[in-house]
Parts: C-alpha cells; structure tokens; sequence
C-alpha cells in the first residue's frame, strides 16, 4: 500500500469532508468525517462524529458498520479529516486502537489533530509504527478545519 497520495485519496477525502459537515455541533469535540473503501475502489463504510451518539467518532461510526470479519478491511482505506485519536476519555478503544484491530492498512488524513481537547496526540506515529501506511493530504486540511472554525483556536 503506498504511502504516497493518489487521486482517488484527493476524492474520498473530499468525501469525508462533506460527511464531517452533518456533524451535529459540539464546543467539546472536533466534527470528522470518515470514509472506508475496498480495494476496488468501492466505498464500503462511511461516518461522521456523533452520528450515532453524543460520544461517537467518525471512525468508529463507520467501522461499526461492517462486522469485525469483513473481509475487505484488510485491504481497505480509511479516509478521515483529522487525525485518528489516539487518546480518549469517552470510551475504551481509541480510533487508532480500532483501525489496527481492524488490520485496516492504509489511513489517509487530511489534518493533524491540533493540541485543542488532549495533548500529545500521536495516532500518525502509532499506525505507522505498526505497519500502517498514513498518507498525508495537508492541502485538504483547511477544508477540514473550516468545518471546526466554532472551536476555540481553530480556522478554517
């Protein structure tokens, strides 16, 4: 799996941006999109921050979609806006612990999480050092923060 960018990442994140705008507000969270496509190319899951729950991460959202042994995912892509959390208070598994218990190989993210609600954030550093491909797409990454602009600190 390449960890350069393609054009196909420049579309599903484009994607995933537009999932991260039906977020419903949040002064606490960050609003995410999430997209999973196969190796085909086809989108097999998608997502978004509280889409199911006041505590639900677009991640989350859309792995919960497929069942754990769907096969696909081990040649999938995740696209997300920001950055896989790898620290979390709400629930018991990070993003970036569930994308690894997925054997999803590639993540493709638009912007890094910036030290806003936790700090030290290194869900990058912990997918690559497991073997994860993480391309990053930064020319997307104000079409990502815009979507955040409520939050303190935060431009689009």
């Amino acid at each position: 799996m390449s960890a350069e960018p393609s054009e196909s990442d420049e579309y599903w994140m484009r994607r995933a941006i537009e999932l991260s705008r039906l977020c419903p507000p949040s002064q606490t969270a960050f609003s995410v999109g999430a997209v999973i496509v196969d190796a085909d190319g086809n989108e097999i899951a998608n997502g978004y921050s509280r889409e199911t729950g006041p505590h639900v991460h677009a991640e989350e959202s859309a792995l919960a979609k497929l069942a754990d042994e769907d096969p696909r995912l081990g040649s999938a892509t995740i696209y997300s806006t920001l950055e896989p959390c790898a620290k979390r208070r709400s629930r018991p598994q990070t993003c970036t612990e569930l994308i690894l218990a997925a054997g999803i190989p590639r993540v493709v993210i638009a912007w890094r999480e910036p030290d806003l609600f936790v700090t030290d954030v290194d869900g990058v550093e912990i997918l690559r050092g497991s073997g994860v491909s993480v391309p990053e797409l930064p020319h997307l990454s104000p079409a990502a923060r815009e979507v955040n602009a409520h939050l303190p600190g935060i431009a689009g």
